[in-house]
């Protein structure tokens, strides 16, 4: 089994790329057959890594930032920037895109605040990893164009965690100063929803063609 998966458009052709990281226990296959295949974006070659052994790390996103959590998070996020890395080699000067699930979506948080590159993210039931931990590393994302959504009773993620997360990503003072659309989807189980494919194939639309991730399609 190859530790990263492929989707969507060749990278020789490719107009965008979209690194799409799997939540806990998951694979890429399942975020393929599950997410992806509800997407529309026709030009974007999507890149999926695959953690080892089905998680990224064994803590919840909540619980303390121990030391071993800190040190398989490191091993998550450098695994992360090689994947990143060789999706720039293989698709040179195209627009990149930080997506995830859940677990992956909580990677690619601490990717954007610990100072990674990416020209947008999208961030499906995600957090800060050690939440409610002070001092966690917050790096500038100079209005870089993020969204953010949650269900409102999700059992992985609560609502606290989520919108502590966020505060740092949009905030302006102590935070991040992200670009941020944010969505609390009212009954919306540990799952993607269908609006949610929306707005992700809305984002990567946009994109591919060079337009404002949120522009209106006329």
């Amino acid at each position: 089994m190859t530790q990263t998966a492929f989707h969507g458009a060749p990278a020789a052709t490719a107009k965008a790329v979209c690194i799409f990281t799997h939540g806990r226990g998951q694979t890429p296959e399942q975020m393929i057959g599950v997410v992806l295949s509800r997407v529309t974006a026709p030009g974007v070659h999507f890149v999926l890594p695959r953690a080892p052994g089905g998680s990224w790390y064994d803590a919840k996103a909540v619980d303390p930032l121990l030391p071993e959590t800190r040190a398989q998070l490191e091993t998550a996020l450098d695994q992360l920037s090689q994947t990143i890395a060789a999706a720039r080699a293989a698709c040179p000067g195209l627009p990149l895109v930080v997506a995830g699930f859940s677990q992956g979506a909580c990677l690619s948080t601490e990717y954007l605040l610990r100072g990674g590159a990416a020209d947008a993210a999208v961030l499906l039931t995600g957090c800060r990893v050690g939440a409610f931990d002070e001092g966690l590393p917050t790096a500038p994302l100079h209005g870089l164009p993020v969204y953010a959504s949650n269900g409102d009773a999700d059992p992985w993620v609560p609502l606290p965690a989520w919108h502590r997360g966020v505060a740092v990503l949009a905030g302006t003072s102590a935070g991040a100063g992200a670009r941020l659309r944010s969505d609390i989807l009212p009954g919306r189980g540990h799952e993607v929803s269908d609006g949610e494919c929306a707005v992700l194939s809305q984002m990567l639309g946009n994109i591919a063609a060079g337009r404002e991730p949120w522009a209106m399609q006329g």
